[in-house]
């Protein structure tokens, strides 16, 4: 086998049609757009365009409010910590994602409140809810708060 011996397998490829190349090609006169009409001028309005009607995306209603520029973070819940890691850990955007509880940490992680935690964790994260916090804290571990470009 060469590299001048390749080629796409039989049937695979198509030959583009030529339209309007004369009554011979199949395609010609009209090349497939019938008589006159809207529809055979050149520029002719397609897609969205309703004949002077009012198009329906601006028909239907919009609703709420879309925030670009919103931060989106990645939540964990504490009983999800206290299943995944032992007593001591150090728990950090990394560790969560190696432990398989996250694939991707978005602008963050933010840890809440549900669930139960027994163990005392090093817990660093880009945000705590108030509840979370306190439970780590009872429970002998401690809540660092760390800004959004050390997350990995």
């Amino acid at each position: 086998m060469r590299l001048q011996d390749l080629a796409p397998a039989a049937g695979s490829t198509k030959e583009k049609k030529r339209k309007g190349r004369g009554p011979g090609s199949g395609q010609g006169k009209t090349a497939g757009y019938g008589h006159k009409g809207q529809k055979a001028r050149s520029g002719a309005k397609g897609g969205a365009f309703e004949g002077g009607q009012r198009p329906l995306a601006q028909r239907i209603p919009k609703r709420g409010f879309n925030n670009i520029f919103r931060t989106e973070y990645a939540i964990v819940n504490l009983g999800v910590l206290e299943e995944n890691f032992e007593a001591g850990a150090v728990v950090d955007a990394d560790a969560i994602v190696a432990a398989g509880i996250l694939k991707n940490t978005q602008a963050g992680v933010k840890i809440l409140g549900d669930g139960a935690l027994t163990k005392a964790l090093t817990v660093k994260a880009s945000k705590f809810s108030a509840a979370a916090k306190a439970a780590i804290e009872a429970a002998g571990g401690t809540a660092v708060e760390i800004a959004g470009a050390e997350v990995a």
